[in-house]
């Protein structure tokens, strides 16, 4: 292989396919290899085969279905997570804000899609959540939190004995609780009248500082301790 030819492959999305049918697979491997910068490493068809594949194949990000024989998507997500810090994982689910993609969300995956989602919106999901961005937007993931709020602790409750946000400035908590209401860069920059550029900064100091993997988590966070009140 050329220089050319490995620099190349070092900048593709290396992806692993988790479904348990196999033309479901198939049909997403088929919209991923037409993509230059995309590249498969692997398939699964149940949980434990993908918790496995992805400590052997280092995926950037994983496409998870939920329901699946044997160990299913959210409990291999959350023990992907845990052994896999670096690896992104995109819920697929059959029906949009459902119990399943809440359960995928609150076990650290970075967004979810529906199975029929467009090639075109899957290979953007994918480059987002692959440079750290999350695969749905804060909006709907508020929106899941007031659907299922009775699956998580009442809002405000402390989650330790000190303040679990003490480590943020004043200008971080504001950025966080605006997070948490589900705005975007470009509206938290209108409302406290700074560039985009610095609202990013802000939202990469929060995230850095809570070990927040990405906004999806922001959100949580925020709404879990308090932080949504509009």
């Amino acid at each position: 292989m050329t220089d050319a030819a490995t620099a190349e492959a070092a900048r593709r999305i290396r992806v692993l396919i988790v479904d348990d049918q196999a033309l479901v697979r198939l049909g997403f491997r088929m919209v991923l290899e037409a993509e230059p910068d995309l590249q498969v490493v692997g398939e699964a068809g149940d949980g434990e085969s993908a918790t496995r594949l992805a400590v052997e194949a280092a995926p950037d990000v994983i496409l998870m279905d939920v329901r699946m024989p044997g160990l299913d998507g959210i409990e291999a997500t959350r023990r992907i997570v845990a052994a896999t810090p670096t690896a992104r994982v995109i819920i697929l689910t059959t029906f949009d804000l459902d119990e399943y993609a809440f359960g995928g969300l609150r076990a650290g995956a970075s967004g979810f899609l529906l199975k029929d989602v467009r090639p075109s919106e899957l290979t953007q999901a994918i480059r987002a959540v692959a440079a750290g961005d999350a695969a749905v937007s804060g909006r709907v993931t508020r929106a899941m939190l007031e659907l299922f709020s009775d699956r998580l602790p009442a809002a405000g409750s402390p989650k330790a004995a000190n303040d679990p946000v003490r480590v943020l400035t004043p200008r971080e908590r504001e950025i966080l609780q605006a997070i948490g209401e589900g705005l975007s860069n470009g509206e938290i920059a209108q409302r406290f009248y700074l560039t985009e550029s610095t609202v990013k900064t802000h939202v990469g100091r929060v995230l850095a500082k809570l070990g927040l993997r990405d906004r999806v988590h922001a959100v949580i966070f925020a709404y879990e301790n308090g932080l949504n009140a509009r």
